[in-house]
C-alpha cells in the first residue's frame, strides 16, 4: 500500500478538479448534498489516488473540462454532483 498524499494538497486538488468539471460544491454544500463528512472522504479518497502526482499538472493544462477524467477517483461524485446542479437549474424560474 502506498502512503497517503498531503492532506492540504489533495484539499485543493479536490476543489480544483470539481471547479474544473464545473461543479459548485459550495451550492452542493448549502443545498444539503454534499455533507462535511462527504467532503472529507472526497479529501481522503484524493489522498489515495495513483494519478495524484499527474493531477496539479493536469489541471493547469485543463482549467474548464466537461467532466472530471476517469483516472480521477472522484470523477463519477464529480458527474453526479453535475448533474444534479444542472437538473437544478432546469427546473429552476428564470428571471425576466
Amino acid at each position: 500500500m502506498r502512503p497517503l498524499g498531503p492532506e492540504r494538497d489533495h484539499y485543493w486538488l479536490a476543489l480544483s478538479m470539481a471547479k474544473a468539471a464545473g461543479v459548485d460544491l459550495q451550492a452542493a454544500i448549502d443545498s444539503g448534498r454534499f455533507s462535511q463528512e462527504k467532503g472529507a472522504a472526497t479529501v481522503q479518497r484524493c489522498r489515495g489516488c495513483e494519478w495524484g502526482g499527474d493531477c496539479p499538472q493536469w489541471l493547469i493544462e485543463h482549467p474548464k473540462i466537461e467532466q472530471a477524467p476517469e483516472t480521477c477517483v472522484n470523477a463519477k461524485l464529480f458527474a453526479a454532483l453535475k448533474a444534479e446542479q444542472e437538473a437544478t437549474r432546469v427546473g429552476a424560474p428564470t428571471e425576466s
